[in-house]
């Protein structure tokens, strides 16, 4: 058996993680839809905490969405896997428990590929949940950047503008920015003059 053709017999996990604003569920829609054109069978689950755009559908920030199936845990998707599912994805993986982590394994020791999109690292660029792990497991990783709403640099940090001190906080333009490294602090901070605005 040769080395490609192992892989595609155990499947694999790909992991797609960034800033906040970086395209991160964007890039997993991609990669889904591609998959539907090929013909996959695919299914799609998200966190019920993430209500942003929608309760039921991934939709990235530009409001491009894919169906999906809203899950409390991980563990929730043995519930909802049909037996002819090719290619899984997950958005928002960092709002799981560690319990995603087995769950990606043994879908792919299965055969399947994983999708998983999520933030790498917190408000404070402290490794966030599940994702830091399944970066170290997944055969590809994909690091997005988002664009720096002080100086339009490169931005690898999400800056929390408004809320509390909590790591898990929902929300979008009206909670979080994205930054470089230079602009980003660890506290609540006040939004920028954006570039955007």
């Amino acid at each position: 058996m040769s080395e490609f053709s192992y892989f595609q017999a155990r499947g694999w996990i790909e992991v797609v993680v960034g800033s906040m604003f970086s395209g991160k569920t964007e890039e997993l829609i991609r990669r889904l839809r591609r998959a539907e054109f090929a013909r996959l069978p695919v299914q799609v689950f998200k966190p019920v905490i993430d209500d942003r755009y929608s309760m039921t559908d991934v939709t990235s920030h530009n409001k491009t969405s894919i169906a999906s199936k809203p899950i409390k845990s991980a563990d929730e998707i043995w519930n909802h896997l049909h037996k002819d599912t090719k290619v899984v994805g997950i958005d928002e993986g960092q709002f799981f428990d560690d319990g995603l982590i087995q769950v990606a394994q043994d879908l792919a020791d299965r055969g399947l590929r994983v999708i998983i999109a999520g933030l790498d690292t917190d408000w404070q660029a402290k490794p966030f949940g599940p994702i830091p792990t399944l970066m170290a497991i997944a055969e590809s990783v994909t690091k997005q950047h988002a664009v720096c709403v002080v100086c339009g640099g490169t931005a690898s940090r999400t800056q929390r503008t408004a809320g509390g001190a909590g790591q898990v906080q929902v929300g979008a333009t009206d909670a979080y920015e994205a930054r470089c490294r230079e602009h980003f602090k660890p506290v609540v901070d006040q939004p920028s003059m954006s570039l955007s605005r």
